[in-house]
């Protein structure tokens, strides 16, 4: 029986990668959870940790529902670019449907980091730019990585930094 980073699709090394989800339109949890299934399932990562869902305000355009929104702690052999291409045909075959920026979505899956690398391509910026700055991402990255360090700084510093926002566990 193989392990299940043996059975990861890709031939690079096995790196490192956190991912954020989030979903705003119909059973939100169940979107994530769905998604996660489908990472897992397609041999694109396997995931070693993932977080609680958070009931999260809308961020970038107010106008619409709350969000749902975890983390995702696994492993990959696909580079980077393989591994946004993925995700996003996740996103498709769930029925994302693209609208505007920061708009209403069914499921939103962003790679946060990949190993310790910088990744800088006009699709994809490892560590993603607005980490930092967003606390539906770093609450629940802290809560399943509270030691993790990205660029040289402390996620579960940033994540107390920004506690304020109303952030709450989803019932």
């Amino acid at each position: 029986m193989q392990s299940p980073t043996e059975e990861l699709g890709g031939t690079g090394p096995l790196s490192k990668a956190g991912i954020g989800l989030g979903s705003n339109i119909g059973d939100k949890p169940g979107n994530i959870r769905r998604a996660l299934v489908l990472l897992e399932e397609r041999g694109l990562l396997h995931l070693t940790a993932v977080s609680g869902t958070y009931r999260t305000p809308p961020w970038g355009y107010e106008e619409q529902e709350d969000f749902a929104n975890a983390c995702a702690l696994g492993e990959t052999r696909l580079s980077p670019l393989e591994l946004l291409d993925a995700t996003k045909a996740i996103e498709e075959d769930m029925g994302r449907e693209r609208t505007f920026r920061w708009g209403p979505r069914l499921i939103d899956i962003d790679i946060l980091f990949y190993g310790k690398e910088t990744f800088d391509h006009p699709k994809l910026h490892l560590p993603h730019r607005e980490l930092f700055l967003r606390a539906f991402v770093l609450i629940p990255l802290a809560e399943i990585a509270p030691s993790l360090e990205i660029a040289g700084r402390s996620v579960s510093q940033a994540a107390a930094g920004l506690k304020s926002q109303s952030i709450r566990k989803w019932k």
